[in-house]
């Protein structure tokens, strides 16, 4: 399984900053091309300013269920209705509101 980076992670990338149940989404930073639980583990841990995806690259495989380690690309992860293409494991839909400090808007 890809190894998640943050605070606190557990078997299903849910970290110190979000552990609800639909908490299962780990996002590879544009920056630094390592897998974090959040942009906050990312901040706490890594050492330098994090980068958004730009539109042009939503094809790159960058966002991994928690739940059963499928990795999918960006557009597939903005267009899949808040649960997991590959297992249907419910994704937290509040993440919504936090998308433009990992994608560009």
């Amino acid at each position: 399984m890809t190894q998640v980076r943050g605070l606190d992670v557990d078997a299903e990338t849910r970290c110190a900053h979000w552990r609800a149940e639909r908490d299962v989404v780990a996002v590879k930073m544009k920056c630094c091309g390592e897998w974090y639980a959040c942009k906050d583990c990312h901040d706490a841990l890594a050492g330098h300013t994090a980068l958004v995806w730009p539109r042009g690259e939503w094809d790159e495989a960058a966002v991994l269920c928690g739940a059963c380690g499928h990795t999918m690309s960006i557009r597939a992860y903005l267009d899949c209705a808040d649960a997991c293409p590959a297992c249907g494991a419910g994704f937290n839909p509040g993440c919504r509101l936090h998308r433009h400090f990992y994608f560009e808007v």
